[in-house]
């Protein structure tokens, strides 16, 4: 599973994990988040247990995606699936996870440094 956190201003993303849905997922993401967006910003996330867990009170809320809140990672999740077509069992399915976060990582990067040209 790829965890992501994106910067609704900027539409930037600003934390990347790869692991499962489980507590330690969770905290990987929250490790991943530069130290600033883990003082100040406010996550807004589904109302899986985890998050609860793992984040501060004040910097999560729990939203439903009838909040539009979600939207802009939502709208991330459908492209990354669409350009890293390794992620797809396809003819471009790659049976290492290296390969895959390799992959992952490329694209955030450049997607990253194209929202500022």
């Amino acid at each position: 599973m790829v965890w992501l956190a994106l910067d609704v201003e900027t539409r930037e993303i600003v934390g990347v994990y790869v692991g499962d849905r489980s507590r330690d997922g969770t905290r990987g993401l929250w490790d991943a988040l530069p130290a600033v967006y883990r003082q100040c910003a406010v996550a807004y996330t589904d109302f899986w247990s985890a998050y609860d867990e793992v984040f501060p009170v004040k910097r999560h809320q729990s939203v439903g995606k009838e909040s539009g809140k979600t939207s802009y990672i939502e709208r991330f999740n459908c492209t990354l699936r669409q350009r890293v077509s390794r992620l797809v069992k396809t003819l471009s399915f790659s049976k290492k996870l290296e390969n895959h976060i390799g992959a992952i990582w490329y694209f955030v990067h450049h997607y990253n440094a194209s929202l500022t040209v």
